[in-house]
């Protein structure tokens, strides 16, 4: 599963637009990011994605979750959208979907305080700084305006090369590990020992845009098969976030 801002999803400079972010206002708007999280999944990835309503992205987490949106306000179309599952509605349901992926024991402790992130997109003609930085905004307003202190969720790292990449780029990031007692650990490894992990590899604009706000990579990477991804488990404690970006973000 793609449950972050994929590094995958970058086109050419798009045309200005007045675009605006907020938790989805009615099931039109959820519906709408639903429809778009499909035409980039399966449409532009390949992922296989079960669905009961052809073209939607839809499973049994999305009832339970808020949906970030990012619009255009000249035409009202939904153009960028982040999942959002509270620590409440997480207990509801029972689980993160992270927890799919990844044992979580060590981040127990956490779940009355931890907000997973996740099904996270951007239609290709708005795929610029601006709609991004819009959406990182809208979740630091989510996490301030609630009170909670920590997110969690993955980064993927596409795998058409067999996952060398992602086995070289895990491989460089031994200083932002997390501290051991945050670890979490893949349910599907990928199999790193049976890759070149010396292959040059570009560290992707979304993971280095999480590791300099200051979050932390919680352990090895897993295997998503669905979305052919190794996804890298991140914790952000906000305690964590930088001054520079809790200024543009939270306005401190």
């Amino acid at each position: 599963m793609t449950t972050a801002l994929s590094t995958r999803q970058q086109g050419a400079r798009p045309a200005r637009h007045k675009l605006s972010v907020d938790i989805a206002r009615c099931e039109r708007e959820i519906l709408a990011a639903q429809k778009l999280r499909y035409r980039v999944f399966a449409g532009e990835l390949g992922a296989k994605l079960p669905t009961r309503t052809p073209g939607v992205d839809h499973d049994i987490y999305d009832p339970y979750c808020e949906h970030l949106v990012v619009r255009n306000e000249d035409s009202g179309e939904i153009v960028g959208t982040y999942r959002i599952l509270s620590p409440e509605n997480a207990r509801r349901i029972g689980a993160y979907y992270t927890e799919s992926e990844f044992d979580l024991t060590r981040l127990q402790h956490l779940r009355p305080r931890l907000v997973e992130i996740g099904r996270s997109c951007v239609h290709p003609d708005y795929r610029s700084g601006a709609t991004i930085t819009l959406l990182w905004a809208g979740l630091a307003k989510y996490m301030s305006d609630r009170g909670y202190d920590y997110l969690v969720g993955c980064a993927s790292i596409g795998m058409a090369d067999g996952g060398h990449a992602a086995a070289s780029i895990y491989r460089s990031l031994g200083e932002q590990m997390s501290p051991l007692e945050y670890r979490v650990f893949p349910r599907c490894p990928l199999p790193l020992e049976a890759l070149d992990n010396e292959r040059p590899a570009e560290l992707p604009p979304l993971i280095k845009g999480y590791l300099r706000a200051g979050a932390w990579i919680c352990g090895d990477p897993a295997w998503d098969p669905d979305f052919n991804t190794a996804d890298l488990p991140i914790l952000l404690p906000m305690s964590r976030v930088g001054e520079r970006y809790a200024r543009h973000f939270l306005g401190k």
